[in-house]
């Protein structure tokens, strides 16, 4: 039979087997997933490369879009500039004729109208209102 000292000394012995056990197979557990973590690092690594000059070559592109939209945007501009130009040239030389031409024949019209009658008297305001002391 075994005494205290030898049976204390068989569990600590079980006991520190199993606690090895446990930690070597965390430790194999661990190593595994680093080298996996190794490789996923590595595999983006090979991909981030072509992404990057993906990523540039798309920058560029729409650098130069932007730079097709601002001339676009210019001429637009200036389109716009010359239109307002034209259209105030166009107001000065067409509006002004045009008008004093309507004024003349609406009042050649007016005095052919009344070329015959006898020119009407004014309307008289009732005198209460007349200085704006009508009933409200």
């Amino acid at each position: 039979m075994l005494t205290g000292g030898q049976l204390a000394g068989l569990i600590v012995a079980v006991f520190w087997a199993v606690l090895v056990s446990f930690l070597a197979y965390t430790l194999l557990k661990l190593a595994r997933l680093l080298r996996e973590a190794g490789e996923v690092v590595a595999e983006i690594g090979e991909q981030a490369g072509p992404l990057l000059d993906d990523m540039n070559r798309t920058v560029r592109r729409a650098n130069e879009q932007l730079g097709r939209t601002d001339v676009i945007t210019k001429q637009a501009a200036s389109v716009t500039q010359n239109v307002s130009a034209v259209t105030t040239v166009m107001t000065s030389v067409v509006g002004g004729p045009l008008v004093k031409a309507a004024a003349f024949s609406y009042g050649v019209r007016k005095a052919i109208g009344n070329a015959g009658r006898p020119a009407p008297e004014h309307p008289q305001l009732p005198r209460g209102q007349a200085r704006g002391k009508g009933k409200r």
